[in-house]
C-alpha cells in the first residue's frame, strides 16, 4: 500500500506529516511511501532527506491525493483537497469532528475510512505511544513561555548586579494539562515564581513537582472530566474562580492560559477589568485562542496591545517549532500505523486492517468505508480493584506469643529461670577467667538483641540496625580501653597506642552510628507531605 504526504495548505501551517527518519521505519513495515515536493521545506526537512530514506518525492499534491492508499496529513483537509481524495482510500489526520460536521458529511461522501488522530481514547494506557494531542499539547506550552519571554520586557528569573537588583517575574498558568505542566516547567526552569490553577485537584502534585505553587480556588467542586480533560463546572465554582484570577491578575506580570473543553468554546477567564488591572509592560498569552481565547480581549492569531498589556492569540504555537513537533507527529502516526499493520501472523507486509474491535482503532475511526462512526461508544474500562479487607483485630496481651506479640508471664519466667540455671552451673564449675568473659559475651547479646530486634521499623533499615548494634559493640570496646578499670585500686593505663586507636574507634563508631540516623531522617522526610 502506498501512504502520501501532501504539502499542508492551511495558512502558516510549517508542519509535515512524516520525516525522513519516520519514511525509513515505514519501508520496513512493508509500506511505499511518496512525498509531495517541498512538503517538508518549513521544517528544514528537505526533498533529498525523504528520496534518501526511501520515498518517492512527486511534483504535485494530485498525485498524492489520487494515487495514495493512506493519506497522512497534519490539519484537516479543505474542500479542495477532500474532493482529491481517492473513493476508497484511507485519511489519518487532525480532523475535530465536532467541530466540522460539514467536513464530515464530505468525507462520508467520498467512501473513504478517516482516523482522526484527535478522537484516540486517552484513558488507555497503551493509547500513549499514538497520543498526538499531547505530543503537540507540549511543545505549544514550551512555546508559550519562549513567546512570553520575547515580548516581556525584562529577566525572568532574579538578578542581584552592581547596577541593581532585578526581581523575578511572576507567572500565572491557568490550567494545569499537559501544555500547562510544560509551561510551567519551563518557566520555573526559567527563575521565574510560577503560580498555576486548575479544576482538577489531582494535578496539584505535579505542578509542585514541576516547581511551582498550585493555587486553589476557594470553593468545592471536582473538576475531572475523562480523557485528560476538565469538565464545564458549576455557577458557583466559576465565581469563586473568577474572584481568584482578578487577584492573580494584579499580582502577576505574566499569564498563561490553556483552557479548553472538547467541543465547546474556550472559556473566558481573563475579562477586560482583570487585562485592566495588570501592570503595564505584563503579558498575556492565550494558547486557547484558535477557539476563540480564554481573555476577553484577544484577538486570535495576532498579538495585541491593550491597557498597556500585549495579548498573544498566535494559533500556530506548535508551528513555530515546525521541525521538533513533525518529528513527533510523525512518530505518532507510525505507532498507528503500526497497530494497524497487525495481524495474526505478525507479519509486516504493508497492508492496514482497521480493526473495530480493538478500542484504541475504534475511538480513533470517525467514518469508515463512508459510514459515520464517530462517536465511539464509552470504552468498557476495567473495575476497580476491591478494596481490602479489615485487618484482622491484634489478640490481647498475654494469650499466644505469634509474630510482634510480647510473651505471657508463665513463658516468660520459665525462660528466666532456665537462664539463671545455666548461669549457676557456669559460675560453680567453670574458672574464674572464662566467667567474667562469658558474663560480657551474655550481656553483648542483650544489648545486641533489644538494639536490633526492639527498633521501631519506621526509624531504621534493618540493615543499618544491624550495622548500629556493631558500631555500639565497638563503641563499648574503645570505652573501656580508653577507661579501663580499677585492679588493687590502681587504674591500669594503656599505653599511647592502644589509646589513640581506642578514641579513633570511637570517632569512627560516632560519625557512622549519628550519620545513619540522619540519613534515615533525610529518607523518611522524603514521604512526608
Amino acid at each position: 500500500m502506498l501512504i502520501g504526504v501532501p504539502k499542508e495548505t492551511a495558512p502558516g501551517e510549517k508542519r509535515v506529516a512524516t520525516v525522513p527518519d519516520v519514511v525509513e521505519k515505514l519501508v520496513k513495515l512493508g509500506f511505499a511511501v511518496a512525498v509531495e515536493s517541498g512538503a517538508g521545506d518549513a521544517a528544514n526537512f528537505a526533498d533529498e532527506t525523504y528520496s534518501a530514506a526511501g520515498a518517492t518525492v512527486v511534483p504535485t499534491a494530485a498525485d498524492i491525493w489520487t494515487r495514495s492508499d493512506i493519506v497522512f496529513k497534519v490539519r484537516a483537509p479543505s474542500t479542495d483537497e477532500v474532493a482529491l481524495l481517492r473513493e476508497g482510500g484511507t485519511l489519518i489526520s487532525f480532523i475535530w469532528p465536532a467541530q466540522n460536521p460539514e467536513l464530515m458529511q464530505q468525507l462520508a461522501a467520498r467512501k473513504v475510512t478517516v482516523l482522526a488522530i484527535d478522537a484516540l481514547p486517552r484513558q488507555l494506557s497503551r493509547a500513549q505511544k499514538m497520543d498526538a494531542l499531547t505530543s503537540m499539547a507540549g511543545i505549544s506550552g514550551y512555546r508559550a513561555v519562549i513567546e512570553a519571554a520575547n515580548a516581556f520586557g525584562r529577566f525572568f528569573n532574579g538578578q542581584i548586579t552592581a547596577a541593581g537588583k532585578i526581581p523575578p517575574a511572576k507567572v500565572f498558568i491557568a490550567g494545569a494539562g499537559v501544555a500547562g505542566l510544560a509551561a510551567i516547567g519551563t518557566a520555573a526552569n526559567l527563575g521565574a515564581i510560577v503560580r498555576a490553577n486548575d479544576t482538577r485537584a489531582e494535578v496539584a502534585d505535579q505542578v509542585v513537582s514541576l516547581g511551582g505553587e498550585f493555587v486553589k480556588v476557594d470553593y468545592e467542586e471536582e473538576g475531572s472530566g475523562g480523557g485528560g480533560y476538565a469538565k464545564v463546572m458549576s455557577e458557583g465554582f466559576q465565581a469563586a474562580q473568577r474572584a481568584m484570577y482578578a487577584q492573580q491578575a494584579k499580582d502577576a506580570d505574566i499569564i498563561i492560559t490553556t483552557a479548553l473543553i472538547p467541543g465547546k468554546p474556550a472559556p473566558k477567564l481573563i475579562t477586560a477589568e482583570m487585562v485592566q488591572s495588570m501592570k503595564p509592560g505584563s503579558v498575556i498569552v492565550d494558547m486557547a485562542g484558535e477557539q476563540g481565547g480564554n481573555c476577553e480581549l484577544t484577538v486570535p492569531g495576532e498579538a495585541v496591545v491593550r491597557h498597556g498589556v500585549t495579548i498573544i492569540g498566535y494559533t500556530d504555537l506548535v508551528s513555530r517549532l515546525a521541525k521538533q513537533s513533525s518529528t513527533l507527529y510523525a512518530t505518532n502516526l507510525l505507532r498507528v500505523t503500526e497497530e494497524l499493520c497487525k495481524n495474526k501472523e505478525g507479519r509486516k507486509d504493508g497492508v492496514i486492517n482497521v480493526n473495530m474491535e480493538d478500542d484504541a482503532i475504534r475511538g480513533l475511526t470517525v467514518i469508515k468505508e463512508g459510514s459515520v462512526t464517530w462517536p465511539a461508544p464509552p470504552l468498557k474500562l476495567p473495575a476497580p480493584p476491591p478494596k481490602a479487607a479489615a485487618a484482622p483485630a491484634a489478640a490481647p496481651k498475654g494469650h499466644g506469643h505469634g509474630a510482634g506479640e510480647p510473651m505471657s508471664g508463665k513463658s516468660l519466667a520459665t525462660v528466666f529461670g532456665i537462664g539463671a540455671l545455666a548461669f549457676l552451673l557456669v559460675g560453680l564449675y567453670a574458672p574464674a577467667s572464662f566467667l567474667s568473659h562469658f558474663t560480657v559475651f551474655v550481656l553483648a547479646c542483650f544489648i545486641g538483641y533489644m538494639v536490633v530486634w526492639n527498633v521501631t521499623p519506621s526509624l531504621h533499615t534493618p540493615l543499618m540496625s544491624v550495622t548500629n548494634a556493631i558500631s555500639s559493640i565497638i563503641a563499648i570496646g574503645a570505652l573501656v580501653q580508653v577507661a579501663p578499670p580499677l585492679t588493687g585500686g590502681v587504674t591500669d593505663r594503656p599505653n599511647a597506642l592502644i589509646l589513640g586507636l581506642a578514641v579513633f574507634a570511637l570517632a569512627l563508631t560516632a560519625v557512622n552510628m549519628f550519620g545513619g540516623f540522619a540519613v534515615t531522617r533525610r529518607m523518611l522526610a522524603m514521604f512526608r507531605k
